[in-house]
């Protein structure tokens, strides 16, 4: 075990390796170059039992494990969506870890309670929301999204679903687009409603939900006997960061009294430049809402935000007070362990606030005006190129595109798509990731890093080009 004296010299050396990694990350192969089961092989399969000196296991982490890291922190990972940090986080982070807060209650770390308050009043306030909002952090928006779904649920039933079960109750019915996460899915199945009762609504040319389709899906399960309870809209679509019709989505929720729950969790970050919140017209008829601060606004994860205009449902629904968690202090605090599943909880407030204070508003509105001016420059060239097509509109910083010649079929270009992708990452340059759009192999492309340049942008799309061309070869 280290004593204090180790600790603090081997700290010094980790601060300079983060720092020198911080410098150098760009020149990593972004995505990492090993086959599976290589890095496995190198560690024993058994542990020692007797303690070893910190700088063999340091050794033996840049030796095995860092060859079998794929670089999020690349201003070059252009892959899924960004998860990208900042240096300020980083170090919130290493308090964090220092302090050991379990924030379970306002009794537990007084600080980690009432930092948490205000952070969910300065971002409600940066994103625009209205005061009526509340919430608190979470660890993703899958759980967000599950915390909609089950205060949904036990508001609908008068609470009596904890108490007793679905034995007598009504068959709920979900609704979500096509193209919502894949998270909605899964919270529906644990939460007990059953996949068969979700519904998916259809979407238009754009990728968004039609909502005239919605209201039909939702007076068909009327007239079956079935009680639709919950819609999800979507602030930007994972596949293409679509934004549904909140607007009219909310209209057909307050018509039926279903729930409605949006998920914003990574085109929320555009929120907070005033000219991106034409994405959020409709949001104040919703009930609910996550966002992630740690896809697109440089803080470590997890960080999620879920807002909620009822907290009483939520924390009704959550509520379990055995008699060694009551404190004196109960009925005039946030304890948040009623906000969510789990009873523990990390001090996530702290790297948050660190972010917010060392960019200030200003300078992260810019950075996320140049991530989209860029996303439009690339789409610009796609749209202007003979070989490259657009598969999909640009409301934010994600391009859905692929390569067409002209001259291949639709399983051809579906083939050669991949395996442009393929030659992309295999090279370590960039790395991107794909999906499919009515039934496309579709390159997605998307710049979220804080130190993020047009210049990557550039080399980026000349590299795509290049190794087209050579394919095409």
């Amino acid at each position: 075990m280290l004593n204090t004296q180790d600790f603090r010299k081997h700290a010094h050396v980790m601060a300079d390796w983060m720092a020198d990694y911080f410098e150098n990350v760009e020149h990593y192969p972004v995505m990492s170059q090993v086959k599976p089961g290589e890095i496995k092989s190198q560690l024993p399969g058994s542990f020692n039992e007797s303690p070893e000196k910190f700088e063999e296991i340091f050794k033996d982490f840049e030796k095995i494990i860092m060859p079998g890291i794929t670089h999020w922190e690349s201003p070059n990972f252009f892959a899924y969506f960004p998860a990208s940090k900042s240096k300020a986080s980083v170090l919130a982070e290493m308090v964090t870890a220092t302090l050991g807060v379990q924030g379970m209650v306002w009794l537990t770390s007084p600080a980690a309670t009432e930092l948490e308050d205000r952070m969910m009043e300065w971002m409600r306030d940066l994103l625009g929301l209205s005061a009526e909002w509340t919430g608190s952090i979470q660890d993703t928006a899958s759980t967000g999204t599950f915390n909609a779904l089950i205060t949904a649920r036990e508001k609908a039933s008068g609470y009596q679903i904890n108490q007793k079960g679905f034995a007598g109750m009504p068959q709920y019915r979900i609704y979500a687009s096509e193209q919502a996460h894949s998270s909605i899915d899964k919270n529906v199945k644990i939460a007990g409603f059953g996949i068969d009762n979700l519904v998916k609504i259809p979407v238009d040319k754009n990728f968004a939900m039609i909502p005239e389709k919605l209201e039909v899906a939702v007076r068909e399960d009327l007239a079956k006997g079935f009680h639709p309870l919950f819609v999800l809209g979507a602030m930007g679509t994972t596949g293409t960061t679509a934004v549904d019709p909140l607007d009219k989505i909310g209209q057909i929720a307050q018509t039926y009294n279903l729930w409605y729950h949006v998920d914003a969790a990574y085109s929320g970050a555009a929120l907070i430049v005033p000219e991106f919140r034409w994405m959020s017209k409709g949001m104040e008829m919703a009930d609910s809402m996550v966002f992630n601060p740690h896809k697109w606004l440089f803080t470590n994860f997890d960080c999620n935000l879920y807002y909620v205009k009822d907290p009483k449902a939520l924390t009704q629904a959550y509520s379990i007070t055995p008699e060694y968690l009551k404190t004196d202090t109960d009925t005039e605090v946030n304890n948040y362990r009623d906000w969510h599943i789990q009873l523990g909880r990390r001090f996530r407030a702290l790297k948050l606030w660190f972010v917010l204070r060392s960019f200030g508003a200003e300078e992260l509105r810019q950075i996320i005006r140049h991530h989209c001016e860029w996303a439009d420059w690339l789409k610009e060239e796609i749209e202007q190129s003979t070989q490259f097509e657009l598969l999909a509109p640009v409301p934010v910083n994600l391009v859905c595109f692929r390569y067409n010649d002209g001259k291949m079929s639709e399983e051809e270009l579906n083939a050669f798509n991949e395996k442009l992708m393929k030659e992309i990452n295999a090279s370590g340059k960039i790395f991107m990731t794909h999906t499919k759009l009515n039934g496309k192999y579709t390159l997605r492309w998307v710049g979220g890093h804080p130190e993020l340049t047009k210049g990557h942008v550039e080399r980026a799309w000349a590299l795509m080009k290049e190794m087209a061309a050579h394919l095409g070869r």
